[in-house]
């Protein structure tokens, strides 16, 4: 009780949340990408859903954080899904911005999870650094109840984010190029490629990121005009 009362434990909880929210913005943006294919019906269900199930799976990744970020080829994994998610929610935007009804709930829940596991390096580190803030008995609990409070926050976000592609769709665009510029940036910050890319360029992770954002912009742009000609043939 004198820890509690010590406002350690106060003080890793303002972190763990204030550090989750700050680091959410790309997953905000890929659940209101992802819910935007589907009927209204589905929209509020895939939102609440997906944003539950990916701060539960954020909990268990953070509790397994250091031994996570050493694995060798995790981001180079990660970042070629990233890649392939991007591309994927680009081409589900529809040319000019229309709202395609083919979308499911499952694979709208499952398209958040799969960015979301790969996204979450950043979120996981910073929400793993401000639990160790508090005595070691109360980490665990503290990043539980500092996620599950940032829920309605992301849920607020992706709301927003839906409405406002609807009536500007150049953001679906902006935020694919987001994904890409992620994707790139985690390709030269893995354990096997970082000191490579150190080594040659200072900018290495900015100018990848660059990159990533360019291709997917390109090919889910290229792919999407296919797809029509496709479906006429």
């Amino acid at each position: 009780m004198d820890e509690l009362a010590s406002g350690a434990v106060w003080g890793a909880l303002g972190a763990i949340v204030i550090a989750n929210l700050l680091l959410s913005g790309d997953n905000a943006i890929v659940i209101a990408m992802a819910a935007r294919s589907l009927q209204p019906r589905q929209k509020k269900q895939v939102i609440f859903w997906g944003s539950a199930a990916a701060i539960v799976m954020r909990v268990l990744l953070t509790m397994a954080a250091v031994n996570l970020l050493q694995l060798p080829y995790l981001k180079l994994i990660g970042g070629a899904l990233l890649l392939w998610i991007g591309v994927q929610l680009l081409i589900d935007g529809g040319d000019g911005g229309e709202v395609k009804a083919h979308g499911t709930l499952p694979a709208a829940v499952r398209t958040i999870l799969v960015a979301d596991l790969v996204m979450s390096t950043d979120n996981v580190m910073a929400v793993a650094g401000a639990a160790d803030r508090a005595p070691e008995r109360w980490r665990i609990g503290l990043i539980v109840i500092g996620l599950a409070m940032s829920i309605p926050l992301i849920i607020a976000g992706s709301r927003l984010l839906m409405n406002v592609m609807d009536r500007f769709p150049i953001i679906i665009v902006l935020g694919a190029a987001l994904l890409g510029y992620l994707a790139g940036g985690m390709f030269v910050t893995d354990p096997v490629t970082a000191r490579w890319f150190e080594a040659r360029h200072s900018d290495a992770e900015l100018l990848a990121g660059a990159a990533g954002a360019l291709l997917v912009m390109v090919a889910g742009k290229s792919l999407q005009r296919r797809a029509p000609a496709a479906g006429g043939s």
